[in-house]
Order: structure tokens, then C-alpha cells, then sequence
């Protein structure tokens, strides 16, 4: 059994797993606060009941995602040990922000709105679910700096540690809080988790209005969220675009292998939809192409080539080896990378389409006589899913050979344990995570029937 590989797997589940739930978070309390305040400004009780029973169901996905943090979190300790001593002093600052700030406002918050229903003016009660949506972007913002700062590193220095050896030390907060990769980040996982939440409401919504269930409710429930959901995916594809261009200049080796370039590309580049590749060989064969589109994604313009794999292996070698002290192989896991590139960006597409098609719908009042799409409008909630998690395993495994970008090889990482140890404690994690899981959507199928009428209104 490989250490190393086992330490990542677990990483990739506890992360990935987590990150099923962050988006839910963030984009449902947004929603939720938005129907409130529609219920406060215009005192329509279908806004409040909109907002109340949603906000059960973004209860139930807070507490999973806490208990997923946790425990995803403890496995910093437990596998990444070497890692931890090297970047606490770095890493440390951003997630005690996270804790002690933007957590914290979120669970002091959630807590008064929870239990101040009819007890404290109806506007004071809508600014704490308001709160409570700011803490959890505050939350993303401090927890993403850390990330960032593994793919680039600013604002620290190397220090020599008498008990541990080398290790970083901050010395500029203010350039971890502005660093350049974050904000091409940040904005982009807004726009993901808005996308995500709209359609957990949408989709929901339109599972209980083809029930017959309550329509004059569901159906307002559905314009808001539908409406959201457009906004969060054409946004998705805009940050998607910048960040893209953003890896260009930055991160060439990660666009490379999305695109499964060993050689320099053409001029103009085309973009490969489908590709046979041998990574043994360093051989891509494209079978399916779009001329100029690569191009045009790298620079907004049909012109414009790309390096390939094979000429940045050597320039990243002859870079880092000084830094190092190996030479190590740059090029990471690329038929992985290749195929969930296309399946995040090809989802966000997708995810586009269909929210632009039911913000139609909702607009004409015709969303009620579209049987279809009100039973395939639930299944875009895996679809969002997918993208998302297709997103971070290719932002992750793009960095590879590094933990820290430039600096820490992932295999300095490692806690010096035992492979079978890391086996365990995977084994435990998958099946907690699927244990929570199960739990999450018998309890939304629970509540979402609990909260059903007994009277069937008529569209």
C-alpha cells in the first residue's frame, strides 16, 4: 500500500465530500434571506412560508456541513502532520478569522433566527438571516485564502525552527487577504454556490409543483430561484473564463494538461472536446475539435498558441530545482484533469441552458404546464453537484507535485504513519460520509413531505 497515495484519497474524499454541502449553504441562506425580506417589504405569507420551509432544509444541510468540516479538518492533523508544523504560522491566522469571526456569526445568528419567529420585529429578524448569509461568504473567503496560498504562496518567509526544521512564517497578512489567485477564486465560488442553491430550491420547488402541492406558493418559490439560478450560472461561466485566462499566465502546466497538450499547440489553438490519450507515451490523439476556440478562451481572440507539456516539464524543472533540491515529474494525472475539466465547464454550460429555458417559462406563467422539465428540473441538482466537484479535483490536482505551490513537494507533506493506519481512518471517513449522506436526504425527503398540504390548489 502506498502512503502517499492513500494520504491523497482521503484528502480528495473529505474535501470533495465537504464541498457537496458548502455551496448548498451559502447559495440557500442568500435565497432564503432574499424571500424574507420580499415577505417584510411587501407582507405577502407565501414569502414567509416559502422562507420557513426552506430554512428547515438549509438547517439540516448546515449541520452536515459542519460535521463534514470537522471531520475534514482532523485529517490535516493526522495525515498531512509535516505539512501542518511547515504552514501553520501561515495557515493558521486565516482559519482562526474563519472560526472566530465569520463562524461564529453564523452560528450566533442562525441561533436568534431560529428561536425570534414572531418575537422581534419582522425587519431585525430578516437582518439576522442577512447576517447569517454574509458569515457563510465571509467563511468561504477566509477558508479560500488558505487554499490559495497552497497554490500561491505569498506573503511569508522560510525560517530555521530549532524542533521542527524549516518552517514558514507570515510576514504580510494583507498579501494572503489580497492575493491574486484568491480573487480569481472567490468570485468564481460565489457564482458556483448561488448557482447550486438556486436549484436545490428550484428543483424542489418544482418536485412540489408537479405534485399538485401547494402551487401559488411553490410556483414564486420557483420564479425567484429559477431567476437566481441564471444570474449564478452566467456568472459561473464569466469568473470560469477570467480564471481560465488567469491559469494561462499563472499556472500554464494546469491548462495543458486540461487540454492534454504534450506539444506546443497550434496558432491558432484548437479546443479538444474528445481525445484519446496515452499518458505512457505522452501521445494525445484529439477526436474531437473546435478550431480557434482554445485561442480564443486563452486570450479573446482567435490567435494565440500554448505551450505544452512536455516544454514546461523542462522550465518549471530548471525553476524549481534550486528550491527543492529533486527534480520531480510537473506533469500531473492528465486523462483525469482532461475529463473533469469538460465535465465542469460542459456542466456550467449545461446549467445555463436550463435556467435561461425555465426563466422563460416562469416569465410567460407557463412553468405549471411543462410536465418535463418540472420532473427533469430535480436531477440539475446532481448535475450542479458534479461541476463543483469536477472544479476542485481539477484545481487540486493540477498543483500536484506540490502541496505548497513551488516550495513543498506533496510527499514532503505526509505524516510519518503507517499505510494501513491512513486505510482505517479512510475506511471510517467513507463510511461516516456515507452514513451522513443517506441522513441528509431522508431527512429533506421527511420534511419535504411533513411540510406538504393537505389541500391541493388548482394553477
Amino acid at each position: 500500500m502506498d502512503l502517499l497515495l492513500l494520504s491523497r484519497l482521503q484528502f480528495a474524499a473529505t474535501t470533495v465530500f465537504h464541498f457537496f454541502f458548502v455551496p448548498i449553504t451559502i447559495g440557500m441562506v442568500f435565497l432564503i434571506a432574499i424571500f424574507e425580506t420580499m415577505y417584510v417589504r411587501t407582507g405577502d405569507d407565501h414569502y414567509k412560508r416559502i422562507t420557513k420551509f426552506f430554512g428547515h432544509l438549509f438547517l439540516i444541510n448546515f449541520a452536515v456541513g459542519v460535521v463534514t468540516g470537522i471531520l475534514q479538518e482532523f485529517q490535516f492533523g493526522m495525515n498531512w502532520s509535516e505539512y501542518s508544523s511547515f504552514v501553520g504560522d501561515v495557515f493558521g491566522p486565516s482559519l482562526a478569522v474563519e472560526a472566530l469571526l465569520a463562524f461564529y456569526l453564523e452560528s450566533t445568528f442562525i441561533g436568534i433566527w431560529i428561536f425570534s419567529w414572531e418575537k422581534i420585529n419582522k425587519k431585525l429578524h430578516a437582518m439576522c438571516i442577512w447576517l447569517v448569509s454574509i458569515g457563510t461568504m465571509l467563511s468561504a473567503f477566509w477558508i479560500l485564502s488558505a487554499n490559495s496560498f497552497m497554490q500561491r504562496p505569498v506573503g511569508f518567509k522560510i525560517v530555521e525552527n530549532s524542533v521542527i526544521g524549516k518552517k514558514a512564517e507570515m510576514i504580510d497578512f494583507w498579501a494572503i487577504a489580497t492575493n491574486s489567485y484568491l480573487w480569481n477564486q472567490f468570485p468564481h465560488v460565489i457564482f458556483t454556490s448561488l448557482t447550486v442553491g438556486a436549484f436545490v430550491i428550484a428543483g424542489i420547488a418544482a418536485w412540489k409543483i408537479n405534485r399538485k402541492h401547494e402551487i401559488a406558493m411553490f410556483r414564486k418559490a420557483f420564479k425567484v430561484s429559477i431567476v437566481a439560478a441564471l444570474i449564478g450560472s452566467a456568472g459561473l461561466l464569466w469568473t470560469g473564463h477570467s480564471q481560465m485566462q488567469y491559469l494561462v499566465r499563472e499556472y500554464p502546466m494546469k491548462v495543458a494538461a486540461a487540454e492534454a497538450l504534450y506539444e506546443d499547440s497550434e496558432d491558432p489553438a484548437p479546443f479538444t472536446v474528445l481525445a484519446s490519450i496515452n499518458e505512457k507515451q505522452q501521445e494525445t490523439k484529439p477526436l474531437i475539435e473546435v478550431p480557434g476556440l482554445l485561442s480564443f478562451l486563452s486570450y479573446d481572440k482567435f490567435e494565440g498558441s500554448l505551450k505544452g507539456m512536455k516544454t514546461l516539464q523542462k522550465e518549471l524543472d530548471e525553476k524549481y530545482y534550486p528550491v527543492v533540491g529533486e527534480h520531480l515529474n510537473y506533469i500531473p494525472e492528465v486523462t483525469l484533469i482532461f475529463y473533469t475539466f469538460r465535465m465542469m465547464s460542459g456542466s456550467g454550460a449545461l446549467l445555463f441552458i436550463i435556467a435561461l429555458l425555465g426563466t422563460i417559462y416562469a416569465f410567460r406563467k407557463t412553468e405549471v404546464q411543462k410536465s418535463w422539465y418540472l420532473k427533469m428540473l430535480p436531477w440539475t441538482i446532481l448535475i450542479a453537484e458534479v461541476a463543483t466537484a469536477s472544479g476542485w479535483i481539477m484545481a487540486e490536482m493540477g498543483r500536484q507535485p506540490f502541496i505548497i505551490f513551488g516550495i513543498m513537494p506533496t510527499s514532503a507533506g505526509v505524516s510519518p504513519i503507517s499505510a494501513e493506519a491512513v486505510l482505517f481512518s479512510l475506511i471510517v471517513f467513507c463510511a461516516l460520509y456515507t452514513i451522513l449522506g443517506i441522513a441528509q436526504f431522508v431527512l429533506f425527503r421527511y420534511m419535504m413531505k411533513k411540510k406538504e398540504s393537505s389541500v391541493k390548489e388548482v394553477a
